[in-house]
């Protein structure tokens, strides 16, 4: 054997020294990962037999509310949300929910600031009123005065304004302010809402539009919405004349973070009723009455806004 020969017998056995001590360590790194692999990885639960939880649905708090009335509608006014609606769509009277028009139509073309004279022809219309001609107030005086105790020379007084500075008609006045809201089935003729007639009322809208326009009113002018929320108003003339007038809702003190409210009632309309109220943190909601009776709005009015308390309180009743 020559040194070739060694040679060669000597590279064959260090490489399967080589070889087996490759082996030696995969057999132990596998044996390793047998061994820690159980601590490492979480068995998953077996979920063949556990049936999956029922959600219980939300009560709803306005299932079994009576309302007499017959339109009325719930309107979420941040989140533009219908809650509860009866018939909100209808075309119906307004009565002196027409105010509500009047004002915010007065309030897109003048400053509140703006002095509007009572006018003789006023004083003698249909109560309630209690202004004499020639008082002169701000506009943003006359209308907390007007709709709080729902003045028909007040509101009247501030359409011919409205009417003469835009050089227009009450009707056209009115109908751009409807306009400029998207209330398709708001239409007045006069200020007041007083009926023109025993057959024609002197404004007609839908509950929704009604919920909309309040919103925008509390929005427009949150002072002058928030006067109707209080018992009694007064507001002083340029002549020094003090006039103080009462609230025509008589449950504003029952309703929680009150906003606006507003009575309507002609012998068309029947009893109406306006309310913005505040659910909490900067979340208002309009409830509006049209066709209802003089007191059964007011209940009609209340049993929606506790509804709506219940709703947004997850429970199907207070």
């Amino acid at each position: 054997m020559d040194i070739a020969d060694l040679k060669k017998i000597a590279e064959r056995s260090r490489s399967g020294r080589e070889l087996g001590i490759a082996l030696l360590f995969s057999s132990c790194l596998l044996g390793l990962l047998v061994f820690v692999t159980p601590f490492f990885i979480k068995q998953a639960p077996d979920t063949k037999d556990v049936a999956a939880e029922p959600v219980a649905p939300s009560p709803d708090a306005y299932a079994n509310v009576p309302i007499t009335a017959k339109a009325a509608i719930v309107y979420d006014i941040a989140t533009k949300e219908v809650l509860y609606a009866k018939n909100a769509d209808a075309q119906l009277p307004l009565a002196s929910l027409t105010k509500l028009l009047t004002v915010y139509s007065a309030l897109s073309e003048l400053s509140p600031n703006t002095p509007i004279t009572i006018p003789a022809n006023v004083t003698n219309i249909d109560a309630p009123r209690a202004l004499s001609a020639g008082q002169t107030f701000s506009l943003a005086d006359l209308a907390r005065l007007t709709l709080t105790a729902s003045l028909n020379d007040g509101a009247s007084a501030i359409a011919m304004a409205t009417a003469a500075q835009e050089n227009r008609s009450q009707t056209d006045m009115l109908a751009a302010a409807a306009e400029s809201l998207n209330l398709s089935q708001t239409y007045a003729v006069n200020g007041s809402g007083l009926d023109i007639n025993s057959v024609v009322s002197g404004g007609y809208g839908s509950a929704r539009d009604m919920s909309v326009l309040a919103g925008a009113l509390v929005d427009k002018a949150a002072g002058i919405a928030y006067a109707t929320t209080q018992s009694s108003v007064q507001a002083t003339a340029t002549n020094g004349t003090v006039i103080s007038v009462k609230n025509t809702d008589p449950m504003i003190s029952s309703i929680p973070r009150l906003l606006l409210s507003k009575t309507g009632f002609t012998d068309l309309a029947g009893g109406n009723l306006a309310l913005v109220f505040d659910s909490g943190m900067g979340h208002p909601i309009a409830v509006i009455i049209l066709g209802s009776s003089s007191k059964e709005r007011f209940t009609d009015g209340m049993a929606l806004v506790d509804a709506t308390l219940a709703h947004f309180a997850g429970v199907a009743s207070l």
